[in-house]
């Protein structure tokens, strides 16, 4: 046999080798089925308004009854203070047929200006079904699902924007990092002939008024940029006015702007 031809059969076999090492075989749950939290923690704002899905998750096939799991509520943050559970309390049902079931909560939105964190632990406990087990291998995996409430400014939140009758524009943020100084995500509410989102600060002052401090409006131009206002805070509805007067202009025309919190 010539030298070529050795080399190129050793070559082969090397590759055979190499590719059979490299085959895995499929990976097969074997069991044991069990029930989980899909996730183990999650975490918002208090100012969210949308209702707050935790899923729970059949890993196994799914079966011809509900099953239904009982679980615990603890933690630091005070339930019908802090949250509420939107469903039945302490039970949470994965249909006949379905893989996966939820607990819905609600956040209360109680701002108080002091920045801080709460948690909500649920702890799956028992099944209906036997030879089911509650969470995962020896462990107990996803067994526990921690939910942190992320504590909010009074003013922070989401809100839909007014201006005049017609204009009303929805999705703008308030946020803050010291609960005095804001930004306001967009105050382009049908002022200008563009939909640039356009950004402000403002400061509240503590007695249900606002200070919007002179600043330049980078999607103006220089000519044109520059904006200073005040604006007003009801404590009970959190509605806020703003009115920016765009000094640049010849006549300094004042914008008023009304958020209402969803």
């Amino acid at each position: 046999m010539r030298r070529s031809d050795r080399i190129l059969k050793s070559f082969v076999c090397i590759l055979l080798i190499v590719t059979a090492g490299c085959e895995t075989d499929p990976i097969i749950f074997q069991g044991p089925y069990h029930v989980r939290f899909t996730e183990e923690t999650g975490s918002d704002k208090e100012s969210n308004s949308s209702v707050i899905t935790v899923e729970v998750h059949n890993v196994g096939p799914a079966l011809d009854e509900d099953i239904n799991l009982g679980y615990t509520i603890s933690g630091s943050a005070r339930e019908d203070v802090d949250y509420v559970v939107l469903d039945k309390r302490k039970r949470v049902t994965i249909p006949a047929g379905e893989y996966f079931g939820y607990i819905r909560l609600q956040l209360i939105n109680n701002a108080n200006n002091i920045l801080r964190s709460q948690n909500i632990v649920f702890t799956l406990q028992t099944t209906n079904r036997d030879g089911l087990q509650v969470g995962q291998g020896d462990s107990a995996l996803g067994r526990t699902f921690t939910f942190t409430i992320m504590d909010d400014c009074i003013l922070g939140g989401t809100y839909n924007g007014s201006q005049g009758a017609s204009a009303n524009v929805s999705g703008i943020t308030v946020t803050s990092q010291d609960c005095e100084t804001y930004t306001l995500s967009n105050w382009n509410i049908e002022v200008f002939d563009t939909n640039e989102e356009m950004d402000l600060t403002f400061v509240d002052n503590g007695d249900n008024t606002l200070t919007i401090p002179r600043q330049e409006e980078e999607n103006l131009g220089d000519d044109y940029a520059t904006i200073v206002g005040t604006g007003a805070v009801d404590p009970n509805t959190r509605q806020i006015i703003l009115n920016i007067t765009l000094l640049d202009y010849e006549d300094q025309p004042e914008v008023s702007i009304t958020l209402n919190p969803r």
